[in-house]
């Protein structure tokens, strides 16, 4: 953050929103379901990420599922055999997640203020502290990303060949990704980039982007190998 920019007085009691996006089709998994309703350790993994936005001390008070038109059936026969009693209000995508996003805030449009965390629907591991951490963040700054050091070594490509980057000013994003709501809204408001892979790229032309500590459990469920080692973590947390 520049010197000369005052961090914004946190508000305890700002609403807090959440956005689930969950338009995952599986295909790098080789699964005959969306990745988001693959079973991990009993229930769908959605429903884990659900869940870890449900917890009472986040004070989340509006959680929007985000998912293809064509899942709403299924999310809704998932919840009937789970007994998910979790409030939640199920949008319909768009063809990018750019859409998907801007879709679930028009959700939103009657709410005049608070802070919205966007979240990948198969992240089903992130841990409550950093959900917390980054709400707080983007309460006191406008922004806040969830973000881990690379453990690789790390190189670029170049016409001559590729050389070594320092991982040490490197950063893998994960999600939430938490911003002041109106913030989010205007940067949304912007047309769509090619040169948009997160919300981060899409507001930080309006804001300067605050990174918060993320967690290496946060993995995103994308591969076999994901989910294997996603059913291991949980059973070593329970």
């Amino acid at each position: 953050m520049p010197e000369n920019q005052d961090p914004k007085t946190p508000n305890v009691q700002a609403p807090r929103f959440a956005i689930l996006v969950a338009g995952g089709s599986g295909t790098r998994m080789g699964a005959a379901k969306p990745k988001q309703f693959l079973d991990l350790l009993g229930e769908p993994v959605l429903l884990h990420t659900l869940r870890r936005f449900a917890e009472t001390p986040l004070r989340v008070q509006q959680c929007v599922v985000v998912l293809p038109a064509e899942q709403f059936s299924t999310w809704h026969q998932l919840c009937a055999e789970h007994h998910v009693r979790i409030p939640h209000t199920v949008i319909a995508g768009g063809p990018t997640r750019w859409a998907s996003v801007r879709n679930g805030l028009a959700y939103l449009a009657d709410q005049t203020s608070g802070t919205v965390a966007v979240h990948d629907g198969v992240r089903p591991l992130v841990p409550a502290s950093v959900i917390e951490e980054c709400f707080a963040t983007a309460e006191a700054h406008g922004t806040a990303v969830a973000a881990v050091v690379p453990k690789d070594s790390v190189r670029n490509l170049s016409q001559q060949g590729s050389y070594a980057l320092d991982r040490a000013r490197l950063r893998l994003v994960q999600t939430p990704q938490c911003f002041e709501l109106d913030l989010l809204r205007r940067a949304y408001q912007l047309p769509e980039l090619p040169t948009f892979t997160d919300d981060a790229s899409v507001v930080e032309d309006l804001h300067p982007i605050q990174l918060v500590p993320g967690d290496y459990r946060n993995l995103k469920i994308t591969t076999p190998e994901d989910l294997l080692l996603a059913e291991a973590i949980l059973r070593s947390t329970t």
